[in-house]
């Protein structure tokens, strides 16, 4: 009876660590750093993570532009995040794996417009991510490049 116990803890700890290992390996998860569009410098760090099988954002920290006064809450938001403040909150959302390091079918939040997009996401070398904002089709819309955040 012991023995069963033994090897049936042992096929449950054996199939949690390949799940956490499996979500561990994607090269799109992690903590990565936003580069203002005008400035060309740091704007925000992104915590992204896999919850349920799909790939979420969420805002850990922002980097104001010097002389600019701070976009601390989302007051542009047309949604349960109006008004909301800005760190902490989940502006990435529902992406599905399309290979390692490549999501879609998601949704993506500019709290500087308070305009929500479509967004696909792919990383080759988990340093650097494009990431796709568009309305309709990935034709209509930008990239932005993100790059993996020193840990």
């Amino acid at each position: 009876m012991l023995k069963k116990q033994l090897i049936l803890s042992a096929c449950c700890l054996s199939l949690i660590a390949g799940n956490v290992y499996a979500q561990a390996t994607d090269p799109a998860i992690g903590v990565w750093k936003t580069i203002d569009d005008k400035t060309n410098q740091p704007a925000s760090l992104i915590k992204i993570e896999e919850a349920n099988g799909l790939l979420q954002g969420t805002i850990i920290k922002t980097f104001p532009s010097p002389g600019e006064t701070p976009l601390v809450y989302c007051n542009l938001c047309k949604d349960e995040r109006k008004d909301k403040p800005l760190v902490g909150m989940k502006i990435m959302s529902d992406l599905k794996q399309d290979g390692s390091g490549t999501w879609s079918d998601g949704k993506i939040l500019d709290p500087k417009n308070g305009e929500t997009y479509k967004v696909k996401v792919a990383t080759e070398d988990g340093k650097k991510m494009d990431v796709r904002g568009y309305i309709g089709v990935p034709l209509l819309g930008r990239t932005q490049v993100w790059y993996k955040a020193e840990q």
